[in-house]
This record gives structure tokens, sequence and C-alpha cells, in this order.
């Protein structure tokens, strides 16, 4: 019984590791899609209408060219409207994105509490840890065989930052 024990908490550190580094990763492209985006290019090829029918409006200061310099600055208004739109349209959907990640990464990290509250996840050599060990053992028992036993929350608070670290160094973000 013991040796499943020790089984299952080997697997359960490099596992929950790379949920917290696939939650990481996630948000960096949900960033990575607000920034840019497929829509991108409609909003640059829209942008450079806008100015080209704002530039001819401006070139027709003519009392018999003023109808069609309206019409013109009209049409560059209408194209306004559609630039903003695409724009919510996108932030609407970065919006969602955002919301859905962070409630799942919310409902991923209590389950993982409330599956090893008092469990340990790792054990690691308490010479490695010794101003840290009694933090690292918080809700779990302390020493086992001279190793600490390490605690849930600091391995996710742990997890957390390295993955941060990692996305950093990955993507230079």
């Amino acid at each position: 019984m013991m040796g499943d024990e020790e089984h299952e908490r080997s697997f359960a550190a490099p596992l929950i590791f790379l949920i917290v580094l696939a939650f990481q990763f996630a948000s960096y492209w949900i960033d990575q899609f607000k920034q840019s985006g497929s829509e991108k290019e409609k909003e640059t090829q829209l942008r450079a209408e806008i100015k080209e029918l704002l530039k001819e409006a401006s070139s027709l200061s003519q009392p018999s060219t003023f109808a069609q310099a309206a019409k013109l600055r009209r049409q560059a208004a209408a194209k306004e409207k559609e630039l903003a739109k695409c724009h919510n349209l996108h932030d609407e959907d970065t919006a969602l994105y955002s919301k859905v990640l962070f409630s799942t990464k919310v409902l991923t990290h209590l389950t993982l509490l409330i599956w090893f509250w008092s469990t340990p996840v790792a054990s690691i050599s308490q010479q490695l840890v010794q101003p840290f060990g009694r933090l690292l053992s918080w809700k779990t028992g302390g020493l086992q065989n001279n190793n600490i036993m390490v605690g849930i929350i600091p391995w996710l608070a742990i997890s957390s930052r390295v993955s941060k670290f990692i996305c950093k160094l990955t993507y230079g973000k």
C-alpha cells in the first residue's frame, strides 16, 4: 500500500507542473491573440482606405466639389464604424477565451487542492531545502525518511513561478 502512494506521488509533481505550464502557455497565446489575430490584416486595410478617403476629401476644397468631398467623408465614417465593429468583435472573442481559461484554471486548481490537501505531492532531500523545509511541507506532515514532504499549495506556487519563467524564456515576453 505504501508503494502505491509513493508511486502516485512520483507522478503527481510533474503532472501538476505540466498542468500549470499548459495554463501559462494558453494564457500567453490568448494575450498574443489579443495583440494581433487574423483580423489584423483587415484592420490595416480598412485604416488605409479611411486614410485614402480622407486625403481625397481634403484635396477637394473648392465649392463646386463640396458634395463629392462630403460623400467621401461619409464613406470614411462608414469605414470607421466597420473598423470599430471589427475591433469590438475581436475584443469580445478574446474576453470570452480569457474568461473560459480563467474559470477552467480556477476549477483545476481547486480540484488539485482538494485532491492533494493533506497528501504530499513530492519529497525533497532535507539538505536541499534546509531553511524552507517547514514552509514547503505545510499541511503534509513534515519529515519522512530524512526527506521534506512538499504540500500542494507550495508546489502550485513554485510551479506557477517556474512556468511563467519558462514562458518568458520561450517567447521573450
